[in-house]
């Protein structure tokens, strides 16, 4: 498939690891729905016959059933021992298939569940490989694939009522010609993004000032809240939040899937005074319906977001099909990585909705600034209506972190999916053997 040079190499062993940060000690991450969470990493590392590369990759999980996609892993992992790198990405679409097509396996799914959480992280384990291989980063080995190229990456199965190779491959090309003037922009600004970490339900009140404060100073002007599980204590938060950001700052809200249908939009009537961007989240994932429900009794007085628990490209489809979100917030692990992230791209595109990925998690802001990249540089060609979140947590255990400046991811530049974690976080947070886990047992 692709015409980019790569020192070629062969899986020869992996290696899994189920990593658990006890963040529920401060109450980080803590929403309506996850009061609690220790943020895991479902981790794997492809060792190759060439001792220089290594393919790093990881799925997100809320702690307890971190082992269960371990597990999973497991069982996809071994399909690559064996296999040479240039043979795996001459079709990545046949290499994304070796997960997600494999008869006895897709039982358990198919493409969602703990299978595809599984999948995302062994696909993305892939593409670190291949991208450390061309040394070059993910987002920029996407970059400069031909508009072919970059569709010969993508499964079509199941959305081809929506969009066609042949739309795709014309949908890149009209972008093509300029990609190296967004490819400049990106180098010297980066990319702009909102911050959750201010946001958390369990935080005090003059923790969140506190933060707000400081994300201010760094220069945020988008700031997500967490809300759903008490009115009052939520409007009593919205008032202080907008007291703090300003009226000309941007506020978002994220339920996390706490409530059902008329109770979201009953809930939201008393929020909307403080100008909501978006409700994220509103109710359950799988209700598209629901969603389009939501949207049609609030648009335009806010907007509605949705995408870090959908499953797959065909539940994106069917939430642009039913005009049920505004912003489409992919997550980078829940799908199955790179390949699928792709599709869900070419589609929000086609049905213009802006994409503004899911990053509240560890490693996640690590791998979505490329997915903003290709999207903004390949894609859409556009800005307008998009921004990526930001969570200032656990950066410290990667090699490569995110960098930001004045508020705006920086273009990471060295090879690879910026994924790769220190061995020693490695080792230390290990469950349940790791230093960590032993001296607070």
């Amino acid at each position: 498939m692709t015409q980019q040079q790569i020192s070629d190499c062969t899986i020869n062993k992996y290696e899994i690891r189920d990593i658990r940060f006890p963040t529920s000690k401060f109450l980080d991450g803590s929403d309506a729905m996850n009061k609690d969470p220790d943020y895991s990493a479902a981790y794997i590392i492809f060792y190759t016959d060439n001792g220089e590369f290594e393919g790093h990759g990881m799925t997100f999980t809320n702690g307890r059933g971190n082992d269960v996609v371990c597990c999973a892993m497991e069982a996809l992992a071994q399909k690559f021992v064996g296999k040479k790198l240039s043979d795996l990405v001459k079709d990545m679409r046949a290499t994304h298939r070796i997960c997600t097509g494999d008869s006895q396996l897709r039982w358990i799914g198919p493409e969602k569940g703990v299978i595809h959480l599984a999948t995302g992280a062994v696909i993305n384990a892939i593409w670190d490989l291949w991208a450390k291989a061309a040394g070059k980063p993910v987002w920029k080995l996407v970059v400069d694939m031909s508009p072919e190229e970059f569709v010969q990456c993508v499964d079509f199965k199941y959305i081809t009522d929506v969009l066609t190779e042949e739309e795709a491959i014309e949908m890149l090309k009209k972008n093509e010609a300029t990609k190296p003037q967004r490819e400049a922009e990106m180098r010297e600004h980066g990319f702009p993004s909102y911050t959750t970490s201010a946001g958390w339900l369990g935080y005090s009140d003059d923790k969140v000032r506190r933060l707000i404060r400081e994300a201010k100073a760094q220069g945020f002007t988008y700031f997500k809240q967490k809300v759903g599980s008490d009115k009052e204590s939520d409007i009593r938060r919205a008032a202080l939040i907008r007291e703090e950001i300003g009226e000309d700052a941007v506020l978002m809200m994220d339920a996390n899937q706490v409530w059902d249908v008329k109770e979201a939009i009953d809930w939201m009537e008393d929020l909307l005074k403080f100008k909501p961007l978006f409700i994220e989240e509103p109710t359950s994932p799988d209700d598209i319906l629901g969603h389009a429900a939501v949207r049609k009794a609030l648009y335009p007085r806010t907007r509605v977001a949705t995408g870090e628990h959908i499953q797959n490209r065909i539940i994106f489809k069917q939430l642009f099909q039913a005009e049920a979100i505004d912003f489409c917030q992919i997550d980078s692990c829940r799908v199955a990585g790179v390949n699928e992230i792709l599709a869900i791209l070419l589609m929000a595109k086609k049905f213009n909705i802006p994409v503004c990925p899911h990053a509240g998690g560890v490693g996640l802001c690590e791998y979505v600034q490329h997915l903003s990249l290709i999207d903004y540089i390949c894609v859409t060609a556009s800005t307008e209506g998009r921004v990526l979140e930001y969570v200032d947590h656990l950066h410290e255990h990667f090699i490569d972190p995110v960098v930001m400046k004045n508020s705006n991811y920086t273009a990471p530049l060295a090879p690879g999916y910026s994924i790769q974690m220190k061995r020693e976080s490695i080792e230390d947070y290990t469950y349940p053997t790791g230093k960590v886990h032993t001296e607070d047992a």
